[in-house]
């Protein structure tokens, strides 16, 4: 690594800071196995001039979803979970699954040819949308997501495992299998999990994966000593950034009412050294510290993607996107010639609606990390700027 091309990097977090573009966000890239890098820049509260720091605790959002594959896998390779096992072993309401007759008009349903699979849901190809478009499918899932935010601090507030069973009556967007399009499906996997494990969903992360990784401020609540800590969540308008209260897919903002909805697809809190080091555990083949997480195998399978080519040309629409494949709740680059930022074969990761972002390289052993809080941000102008300055400083 280029140690002088390495500290654009903060300069550029420095310079999205200054424009406005986002309140504060901290970074890192480890090369192997080190932290070779490290950044922060802003305020993970600028009303009470907190700065961002490490310890800084944010939304994971989409984010938490590898760590739902990495559990879902756990039980794979303990023979407990077949990914080929149909969602109403799980789920009785799965049973009589309908798929939307026709996507732009709403004229009903028609049977499903076959049953969701795990598998379908690790590689979001169960047809299952999020409920944020007009279409029949995301218009069923829709109303399912409004009554959980509805009942979000009521005194019987949604549980994971009743989301999962209110989704097996919504439509389908298409047969199982036979498209791509990202939605519910992790929240379901988190739900698989509870079921599968007898634990409930956060019980069996803290178990099995922080707790031997030493994520200590990850989870799905955040707890009265750690408040002052937890990011407040900023949205850029023409006027620059304001305070964003709301919630979004059943997430609490806040983290200030009893969390009976653990989202397998959104709901986890964490700080980048936590993150960094489930990133870590992936990269080293499954163990961290010299503890075995996941079995080096396991890793392998996770991290390749899994799509047909029927499924592939779904995601054509995502630009984002472009030159990468998908598998197990991450996404995979297969065609560097074809993306919009300079990235390797084989690398994958995600990100998150707020802006959190992860990427591991095998090919050069390499982490590339960051955490920012803004809304509807994902993979977005101040990531790809990173990313190309990052392979810049590449050897």
């Amino acid at each position: 690594m280029k140690e002088k091309k390495l500290r654009r990097l903060g300069e550029l977090l420095e310079e999205s800071v200054a424009n406005q573009e986002i309140a504060g966000g901290n970074l890192c890239v480890i090369h192997n196995g080190q932290e070779l890098y490290y950044a922060q820049a802003g305020y993970s509260d600028i009303a009470n001039k907190r700065k961002m720091e490490r310890d800084s605790i944010v939304r994971l959002y989409s984010m938490t979803k590898p760590i739902t594959a990495s559990a879902v896998m756990l039980l794979v390779e303990r023979g407990i979970v077949d990914l080929l096992d149909p969602l109403e072993k799980y789920f009785p309401e799965f049973s009589n699954t309908m798929v939307t007759a026709d996507r732009k008009a709403d004229i009903g349903a028609i049977k499903a040819k076959r049953s969701i699979t795990i598998r379908d849901c690790m590689n979001m190809t169960s047809g299952l949308p999020y409920g944020c478009d007009a279409d029949p499918s995301s218009r069923d899932v829709g109303k399912v997501f409004d009554e959980l935010d509805q009942r979000l601090y009521s005194q019987n507030p949604m549980t994971t495992v009743e989301l999962a069973r209110r989704l097996g009556s919504c439509r389908l967007d298409f047969q199982p299998g036979e498209g791509w399009r990202y939605g519910t499906s992790a929240d379901v996997l988190g739900a698989v999990v509870e079921v599968a494990s007898g634990m409930h969903f956060g019980e069996f992360l803290e178990k099995e994966f922080f707790r031997p990784l030493g994520m200590k401020d990850t989870g799905f609540r955040v707890s009265d000593d750690k408040r002052d800590r937890l990011t407040v969540v900023y949205e850029s308008t023409p006027d620059g950034l304001i305070e964003y209260h709301g919630n979004h897919l059943g997430i609490c903002n806040h983290m200030d009412t009893k969390i009976a909805f653990e989202s397998g697809g959104a709901g986890l809190v964490s700080t980048l050294e936590d993150y960094r080091r489930f990133t870590q555990m992936l990269m080293q083949k499954g163990s961290y510290e010299g503890n075995e997480i996941l079995a080096p195998k396991t890793v392998e399978y996770m991290t390749n993607c899994h799509l047909q080519p029927n499924q592939q040309i779904m995601m054509k629409d995502w630009e984002n996107l472009y030159g990468f494949s998908y598998g197990n709740l991450m996404r995979v680059l297969v065609d560097p010639s074809l993306t919009v930022f300079n990235g390797s074969v084989g690398e994958y990761g995600w990100d998150g609606w707020l802006g959190p972002y992860f990427a591991n390289m095998p090919k050069e052993d390499t982490t590339f990390l960051m955490m920012v809080q803004r809304k509807d941000s994902g993979t977005f102008t101040l990531t790809r700027k990173l990313r190309n300055a990052l392979a810049a400083a590449m050897e």
